[in-house]
């Protein structure tokens, strides 16, 4: 018989041991000298299929230590819970991922809970991700439309063209490419794989052609595609499986023709 979250008790449940969890704190923005950066250790009672969000939600409700003292609510970012919206992305293990897919039973122990490091940690495990949708403004990561009245059907794509696009699209703006690329640092003005992403798809969408030339010269200017390092980390942890290194090599194409042509144009 064991002990639930709730603290009712499960008689159908086999005995397990408690789950033991070390959360990096920090109780103000980066850079703030009273920022208070430290490591907090809780033990949380097992469940069947528990998750990293359930374990902050636990933890939320009872806020006591290993040592037995109260401390503050943990403060982390959730939304869909199903790897969907991005929110709750957070180092755990060392590794990029989504709270609300990251097993408890399938995590070595004790299990290890940091903010992202590629971007200013505004408290505990919440991260300020401007720098990510900064740099889709940067590429013009939409599709124009003139006007608010009825413009009719939109163009339609073959079929080859919309299944490519709609892997793309599937980018949750969860950071983790950018987390895991060495490139995205504070020494760098790398916009990141995210964004050169949605320029390919935005490039690729007969209505977003038009402003393709805008997109490429982003790509060309400080902070662009020239900044990739090539290291494929990002491919290897995006959570969509978007083919994130295909997109750079299909934008570095772009940029290349585009620079010849520019050239031969003067």
């Amino acid at each position: 018989m064991t002990q639930t979250m709730d603290g009712a008790r499960d008689t159908n449940t086999a005995r397990r041991s408690d789950v033991r969890v070390r959360i990096l704190r920090q109780d103000k923005p980066t850079g703030d000298p009273s920022a208070n950066r430290r490591w907090e250790e809780f033990d949380i009672p097992w469940q069947p299929s528990l998750n990293i969000i359930s374990v902050l939600m636990y933890i939320q409700r009872n806020p006591v230590t290993v040592e037995g003292k109260t401390t503050d609510a943990v403060v982390w970012e959730s939304n869909c819970l199903e790897e969907v919206c991005g929110a709750c992305t957070m180092l755990i293990n060392g590794k990029v991922r989504q709270a609300c897919s990251a097993l408890v039973d399938k995590l070595a122990q004790p299990i290890t809970v940091e903010p992202l490091t590629s971007f200013p940690v505004v408290r505990d495990l919440i991260v300020d991700r401007s720098k990510i949708f900064e740099a889709f403004k940067q590429v013009r990561a939409w599709v124009p439309i003139d006007g608010t009245y009825d413009l009719g059907p939109g163009p339609k794509m073959n079929e080859e063209d919309r299944q490519i696009a709609y892997v793309l699209s599937t980018c949750m703006a969860c950071t983790a490419c950018m987390e895991a690329c060495p490139n995205v640092n504070d020494d760098s003005p790398f916009i990141g794989p995210a964004a050169i992403n949605q320029a390919r798809l935005h490039n690729s969408h007969p209505t977003g052609q038009m402003h393709a030339a805008e997109r490429l010269e982003a790509l060309m200017a400080e902070g662009g595609i020239a900044y990739c390092g090539n290291d494929q980390n990002c491919v290897r942890v995006c959570p969509k499986g978007i083919p994130l290194t295909e997109s750079i090599a299909e934008m570095n194409r772009q940029v290349n023709l585009y620079a010849l042509k520019t050239i031969f144009k003067k």
